[in-house]
């Protein structure tokens, strides 16, 4: 409850500093800010968590690892922006404050213990997102993505809602022990409305994550906003997204698995594909991130389609390796693109001959984001297959593997321009802390691709 607290009061702070014009401070009291968040979390580790406040809110282990993966993710995005938000308003506290009011809600999402907590949470944190998705209100682009997230999200939370209030009409309750005694009582006379929730839950919940065919937001969403806020959109917040998910599915409704499961599975082979093929045409390298972000919620799910002991763990590793690899990515797109003006593939072409680094921390990132082994990315989608093979055919894993191979080819487009393609360029200066946050995730990308017990197991 120490970590929630310190980023609720986080932002507030930020809010005075700006007021008072004391802009140079701004990034190193929020990253400090953030750090004691991250403290407080770790210690809350095996702490043999019960629900507190009349079952509102659960900070167990489950929380504290994806709490953990949040905080530090933002961090590393912070990191990038120093210098950033500068360019687009005078005004960057209510970036940073903005930031860390999403976080906030973020936090709740993954610690939540009561149904009415989980609304709350993704409200906090969708609010916070639709302003920063159109927060360059002189962009045509900006504000078109503003208002598309809006729409949709405001269309997806009353699928949610509805599907919640169906769940409480039925069971009598928003607590998740109560739902889940409820359900095992009521194993042979359940009422139709209770299924006709799950379902609105899972349409308002894959909305959230970017999952197909709930998925049509995402690409103009994500190319439309500034691109350290879609870097947080398709990180942090997908990963908030998929463990508010997991939560709820593992511990109220795994003993009717046989009627959601199904539904989920189609929605999981629907997402790869789309996903994957369409980032096949694109010529926009931050768009193919959008299509890439989905066939990534994809894999995700199958850790919820698969559900059983390890899906917790299986998520915790697929999303690590997902966020790091993509901030490597987008810190190198915004530096490409401060210099080209365009992030389309041409702008990475001859890219490792000027700037060796970059290049080499992009390919890492590239590798890792298409499965390739001794990265992160490789492990994370052993897991993945691992436990989709342990509870269904063979069949499934192998639509699996054809979407990872169709996945090379675009990834390794990037590859091919910065190493292959000759282009007249300048050297694209890389500063300080972005050689610290790209060189960080690069080898811990490495290090949990060789040593996975490194990040394994934790849950």
């Amino acid at each position: 409850m120490t970590t929630l607290i310190i980023i609720s009061v986080l932002p507030i702070v930020i809010l005075y500093l700006g007021l008072y014009k004391v802009q140079k401070a701004l990034l190193p009291v929020t990253v400090v800010g953030l750090l004691a968040a991250l403290g407080a979390a770790v210690l809350q580790w095996d702490n043999n968590a019960e629900p507190i406040y009349h079952g509102m809110m659960l900070f167990n282990n489950f929380s504290v690892a994806f709490s953990v993966v949040s905080i530090v993710s933002t961090i590393l995005i912070l990191l990038l922006s120093k210098g950033y938000f500068e360019r687009i308003s005078n005004h960057i506290a209510e970036y940073y404050a903005i930031i860390l009011f999403s976080l906030v809600g973020i936090i709740v999402m993954v610690s939540y213990h009561n149904l009415t907590m989980l609304f709350i949470g993704i409200e906090i944190m969708s609010v916070s997102l639709y302003i920063l998705a159109g927060i360059r209100k002189s962009d045509f682009a900006s504000n078109e993505a503003a208002l598309k997230y809006f729409l949709m999200g405001a269309f997806s939370t009353g699928f949610l809602l509805f599907g919640i209030t169906l769940i409480y009409g039925s069971s009598g309750s928003f607590d998740l022990d109560v739902i889940r005694d409820w359900v095992v009582t009521h194993p042979r006379n359940i009422d139709p409305l209770f299924y006709t929730g799950i379902m609105l839950i899972i349409i308002g919940l894959c909305f959230k994550v970017g999952a197909a065919p709930f998925h049509f937001w995402t690409p103009d969403v994500y190319e439309g906003a500034p691109s350290l806020i879609t870097l947080f959109m398709s990180t942090v917040v997908k990963v908030a997204g998929f463990a508010a998910f997991l939560r709820l599915f593992s511990a109220c409704f795994l003993t009717i698995a046989g009627f959601w499961t199904p539904v989920l599975l189609v929605i999981t082979i629907i997402t790869l594909f789309i996903g994957n093929i369409t980032a096949l045409y694109q010529q926009s390298f931050k768009r193919m991130m959008a299509f890439s972000s989905i066939s990534h919620a994809g894999y995700l799910l199958f850790a919820i389609v698969a559900l059983g002991a390890g899906s917790a763990n299986s998520i915790f590793v697929y999303a690590t390796a997902y966020s790091i690899a993509s901030i490597i990515a987008f810190g190198a797109l915004i530096l490409v693109r401060q210099q080209t003006g365009s992030d389309n593939f041409e702008g990475f072409n001859g890219l490792a001959k000027k700037n060796p680094f970059l290049a080499l921390v992009l390919t890492v990132s590239m590798l890792s984001l298409a499965g390739i082994p001794l990265t992160a990315g490789f492990i994370g989608k052993f897991f993945m297959f691992s436990g989709a093979l342990a509870h269904y055919n063979f069949w499934l894993v192998i639509i699996a593997v054809v979407n990872a191979i169709i996945s090379i080819f675009y990834y390794f487009r990037v590859i091919i321009a910065m190493y292959f393609r000759s282009a007249e360029r300048a050297e694209v200066e890389v500063p300080a802390y972005y050689k610290f946050v790209l060189g960080f995730s690069a080898v811990v990308t490495i290090v949990i691709g060789i040593y996975p017990a490194f990040i394994s197991s934790l849950i």
